[in-house]
């Protein structure tokens, strides 16, 4: 009997500890709803959900939300696209090619030291407030950490299995396709998940400091515009949503691409 009931326990108790996570969002939306309703100069900084949730059936309707957030996942998807694809590339060739690590890698260092938004002026001289400049600031967001972990995901490889793969006389292409690869997808990876994150980001900022366009920073800027607190808040909520659900997507990926690894427990 005591098995049985422990069998049956053990679902319940894991579900529940799955449900852990949302305890703080439902308290803080529960704490935003009561000063929502405390008073009319808190209505205004703490705008009711059921405002919100108005705004979310308006801006449905008309398309607005639609359209702002498929252009602003448009750009994020095609920056991350350019930008992994270069980082990762060249991440690779400064691991595995000293001359290229020699001539590169310290131009990579101090142009990575610079704040990507401080590169925003010099951005907007030479290639405009267009679309062109923002995929320009996504690309570089995502291409900084790819470059970053590719390399030292690719630096950091196992001497023990490159001796082996001597011993075997593998092939310089052999050697990096069994071994200094497979070993550097894990912080690759890393670097993806980050890409995403940053890709993200910076294609919601080059909204708010380009020429205006559809996009949800725009949204943000329209809501603003027009003293309309729960437009700004709903747009606030679509990003952070989409943000999450982008690395959730990575981290299935990672876990799906590297099930192979063995995962050892205490």
């Amino acid at each position: 009997m005591t098995a049985a009931t422990n069998a049956i326990k053990t679902p319940i108790l894991h579900r529940l500890s799955a449900l852990r996570g949302w305890v703080v969002p439902v308290a803080a939306l529960a704490a935003w709803d009561y000063c929502a309703h405390t008073g009319a100069g808190h209505a205004y900084v703490f705008v009711p959900l059921e405002q919100v949730a108005a705004a979310l059936w308006d801006n449905l309707l008309n398309g607005d939300l639609e359209l702002s957030w498929a252009a602003s996942a448009l750009r994020t998807l095609t920056g991350f696209a350019i930008g992994a694809t270069l980082g990762v590339a060249l991440g690779g060739v400064m691991a595995t090619w000293r001359i290229a690590d020699a001539l590169i890698n310290p131009l990579y260092q101090a142009v990575r030291q610079t704040p990507l938004m401080g590169l925003i002026p010099l951005i907007s001289l030479w290639f405009g407030n267009d679309e062109r400049s923002k995929l320009l600031v996504v690309s570089l967001a995502a291409f900084y950490p790819c470059v970053l972990n590719t390399y030292e995901g690719l630096s950091g490889a196992n001497r023990r299995h490159l001796e082996v793969g001597r011993i075997f006389l593998a092939s310089r292409g052999q050697v990096f396709r069994h071994i200094l690869l497979p070993g550097a997808m894990p912080a690759i990876f890393t670097g993806l998940m980050q890409a995403t994150a940053f890709a993200w980001l910076s294609s919601i900022g080059s909204e708010l400091f380009f020429d205006p366009g559809p996009g949800l920073g725009n949204l943000m800027l329209n809501g603003q515009a027009a003293f309309r607190m729960e437009v700004v808040l709903l747009a606030v909520l679509v990003i952070g949503l989409t943000g999450y659900a982008s690395t959730a997507l990575i981290t299935l990926v990672s876990r799906r691409v590297l099930r192979w690894r063995p995962v050892w427990q205490a």
